[in-house]
């Protein structure tokens, strides 16, 4: 489960002060310094019981202009200080059952009850209310290729806790899994979230606990959006390029995405099948599994 930081400070501390702290130092979670030090005025920010208030009064009361205010970041997440290089801070908010949201749009719409793990190490601070639920578990990453339905043995439940306020946890990059749960009142939790360039190519997981297996890959970047767009807008250059990254691109994920890229563009059920029938020999296990079940699919 995430690591609990106990940290002790009365201190308080603005938004400002903190993001400047951090980016002082930066913020790198493997490093027990850093890391300390990221905890320590996240501690101090969450010490501020006013300033996450009066910002969303400060939004709320610039709606009217035309421009879209850069803390504005969705319905649940509000973007504090954005990503700078290392790090990014944000405020997510967790509605209980009894919320009109809720009743409205569904759990899912707050990732409640969907298991995953993250691609980033982040710390996350316990502001308001009594706190999300989570089923936590833990999990062998490198033992995992990717493909749906790919069996997970490692996978093991932990234990179920809540992020009380004022409780600090990091969240550990492909090894903490958790189910999140309605807070059982309206909730706010404030995240210290690392950022690197290597991020995008490292996969996250949906996790399908009662067949303990991988549902599905939930962190598809802009590389494979304007690859798909690319190949679908069919340029004698973009085709090119999308055989070349299905072949041999470093990133299975991509390759499985030119895959499906260049797939879609055939109308003909044998044209796909021949298309997936390449794929799976081109010596990625994850593109292999899928390009089977893909056939799969064809053939029904």
């Amino acid at each position: 489960m995430p690591r609990v930081i106990a940290i002790e400070d009365n201190a308080s501390a603005d938004l400002a002060e903190c993001a400047a702290a951090i980016t002082d130092t930066g913020f790198d979670p493997r490093n027990e310094d850093s890391l300390s030090h990221a905890a320590l005025w996240l501690r101090r920010l969450g010490n501020n019981r006013t300033f996450l208030g009066d910002l969303l009064i400060e939004e709320l009361a610039a709606r009217h202009r035309d421009d879209v205010p850069d803390s504005a970041y969705g319905p649940q997440v509000v973007m504090l200080v954005p990503p700078n290089g290392q790090f990014f801070i944000r405020a997510n908010l967790w509605p209980s059952l009894d919320e009109h949201m809720v009743r409205a749009s569904g759990g899912a719409s707050f990732v409640y009850g969907m298991p995953h793990d993250h691609n980033f190490d982040f710390l996350t601070l316990g502001y308001f209310g009594p706190g999300y639920w989570s089923d936590y578990y833990e999990v062998d990453y490198g033992e995992i290729v990717g493909w749906r339905g790919e069996p997970v043995p490692s996978l093991r439940f932990v234990e179920r806790t809540r992020l009380d306020q004022g409780k600090i946890q990091l969240y550990r990059a492909h090894l903490d899994v958790h189910a999140q749960l309605p807070a059982d009142s309206l909730s706010v939790s404030i995240n210290v979230m690392h950022a690197s360039g290597a991020q995008g190519w490292l996969d996250q997981y949906r996790f399908d606990l009662e067949r303990r297996e991988i549902g599905a890959i939930l962190s598809p970047g802009p590389t494979e959006a304007f690859l798909k767009v690319a190949i679908g807008l069919g340029s004698a250059e973009a085709l090119d390029l999308g055989h070349r990254f299905a072949r041999r691109h470093s990133s299975d994920r991509l390759r499985l995405n030119a895959w499906d890229a260049l797939a879609a563009r055939e109308n003909d059920p044998a044209a796909k099948d021949a298309l997936w029938c390449e794929a799976e020999g081109t010596g990625s296990r994850l593109v292999a599994m899928e390009a089977k079940a893909r056939r799969a699919e064809l053939a029904v």
